[in-house]
């Protein structure tokens, strides 16, 4: 699930921005945040259409997807009977590696591009599992406030505006149950010259403005600004397309 908005040319628009999104009162998402109807666009998986049917060989093969996917299910702890939602799920590889794992979580899937839904729908079908899959924007959850137990996403986020990005953390802020814990694997700030050099290929496909964030390895001030709290970097992972990094963060309880 992708989206798309113009974003400032630099750090100090960028921050006058933020402010003006996070600090405004009046919602019930965060305490003393509220949320902005923003845009809904987004960029399909590979950013073209035509590409989607090769995503799965694609990021198996540059990603070393199936180690921070496991990575990413064996920090989140999920446990029997949660209800786990997959944001930005794409083509439904985390959802199903959920399911399998947790057979008794109640386990959600939401993607703006249908057509990647309908991947998704089939591996499920294949797998012999039930999920519920829905198309929607992160920028605005169609799910109750304080609705589930653990989000995850990988990756997606690096598709996203500025704007859209922090209302999305908004958005999983707001659906997570207090003591509720947030999962991201993510392109991060690159952990060597070469791994520099190697996410240029992302930049250049998924746009340079979007993927900031990642070569600053912002994530989480971001997800702090959000009003999530015990945000942490817990690993990198060296890839064929730059660094992908993991990151764990809590809503607080009451």
């Amino acid at each position: 699930m992708h989206g798309d908005l113009p974003v400032g040319p630099d750090t100090a628009s960028r921050t006058n921005r933020r402010n003006g999104l996070f600090c405004t009162r009046g919602s019930e998402a965060c305490p003393g945040l509220t949320v902005k109807a923003l845009s809904k666009s987004y960029i399909p998986a590979l950013r073209y259409h035509w590409l989607t049917r090769f995503y799965d060989p694609i990021v198996r093969l540059t990603t070393r997807e199936s180690t921070f996917k496991e990575a990413l299910l064996g920090q989140a702890k999920i446990q029997a009977g949660y209800r786990v939602l997959d944001l930005g799920c794409g083509t439904g590889t985390l959802a199903t590696m959920v399911k399998r794992s947790h057979p008794s979580a109640e386990v959600f899937g939401l993607d703006a591009d249908l057509e990647t839904l309908k991947l998704a729908r089939a591996k499920m079908v294949r797998a012999g599992f039930a999920l519920q899959l829905d198309q929607g924007f992160a920028s605005a959850l169609p799910y109750a406030t304080a609705s589930f137990d653990r989000v995850l996403s990988s990756p997606f986020v690096h598709h996203l505006s500025d704007q859209l990005k922090d209302q999305a953390m908004l958005e999983v802020c707001r659906v997570l149950r207090p003591g509720g814990e947030f999962h991201i694997a993510e392109w991060g700030r690159p952990t060597s010259s070469a791994m520099r050099i190697a996410f240029y290929g992302i930049q250049m496909l998924d746009g340079f403005a979007t993927t900031r964030d990642s070569v600053m390895g912002v994530f989480p001030e971001l997800l702090s600004l959000a009003g999530f709290e015990t945000v942490e970097l817990t690993g990198n992972y060296s890839t064929l397309l730059g660094t992908l990094s993991l990151y764990r963060a809590g809503k607080p309880s009451p």
